[in-house]
Parts: structure tokens; C-alpha cells; sequence
């Protein structure tokens, strides 16, 4: 089964986004991606509806940020995306026939269910500021490494 990677396609355009200074283009986010400049599009509007991004016609337009990332989690990402499925498995049959399926189903289903909800609350609990600090220290550690500075670790 494919894995539906919009989640952390957002999250890495949004935190690009936040480090660059005025506006960026769909071509410009569509390469960093490697995508289509249309997928980026309708993504994006999708998170303009929310208001978590504007965008600006005409030259020197594009795309930018208009929410605080303190208060946005990734779980307020993952639900402007539309809720993606978040497990890659389900049952053979939402229907069976079978009392051996049944108790299968409703054993899996609960376990899906618990782990859906865990997840959920992981992400409602990670700010797009958190993260962006994380990439932060994440540059400063690799730029330092390069610098000779490289610790242990």
C-alpha cells in the first residue's frame, strides 16, 4: 500500500516558508519538492481556506505565511489536509460472513482506533514554532561540524 506523504510534504514547505524572506512561488516550493507546481496549487489552497497561508498575485507574488506557528500544530495541519488515513492497514473485510473475522475485526479495530487517537494527540502536542526551532538547531549543529567545531554525539 502507498504511503500518503502530503503531511510531511506541508510541514517541510510551511518551515521553508518560515525561513525565507516575502513570498514563494509554487514553481519555486514545486522544485524544492520535486513536484508539480499544480499539486503544490491546490495544497496550498487548501491551507489559504484555513488561513494558515495567503497568497499574492502579479510580480513579486507568491506564496506566504499568515498564521502564528505557536499556535499551530501539526494536528491543525494534518486536518487542513482533509484527515488523510493515518494507518497504512485496515481489515481483509468490513463485512464478514465468518465469527473467526468478526472477532478479528473487532480486535484490530479497537487496536486502530487507540493507535489513531495516540497519534493524533502527539501531533496536536507539536507546534510549527517547536519545530521550526528543532531545523534551527539542526543547521547550527551541521554548520558548526563544517566549521571544524564537531563534538562527540
Amino acid at each position: 500500500m502507498r504511503r500518503d506523504s502530503r503531511l510531511s510534504g506541508v510541514l517541510h514547505v510551511l518551515l521553508h516558508m518560515a525561513q525565507h524572506e516575502g513570498p514563494l512561488t509554487s514553481e519555486q516550493m514545486a522544485k524544492a519538492m520535486d513536484t508539480n507546481p499544480v499539486v503544490i496549487r491546490r495544497v496550498m489552497a487548501g491551507l489559504r481556506e484555513q488561513g494558515y497561508v495567503r497568497s499574492e498575485k502579479g510580480h513579486g507574488g507568491g506564496w506566504s505565511l499568515s498564521c502564528d506557528l505557536a499556535k499551530v500544530t501539526l494536528r491543525d495541519i494534518y486536518t487542513a489536509l482533509g484527515s488523510p488515513s493515518l494507518l497504512a492497514i485496515g481489515n481483509r473485510t468490513e463485512t464478514p460472513g465468518c465469527a473467526v473475522e468478526e472477532a478479528v475485526n473487532e480486535a484490530l479495530g479497537k487496536s486502530f482506533e487507540a493507535a489513531e487517537s495516540l497519534l493524533l494527540s502527539r501531533l496536536g502536542e507539536v507546534t510549527l514554532a517547536a519545530l521550526g526551532e528543532d531545523v534551527r538547531t539542526r543547521v547550527d549543529a551541521r554548520s558548526r561540524a563544517r566549521r571544524g567545531g564537531r563534538t562527540h554525539g
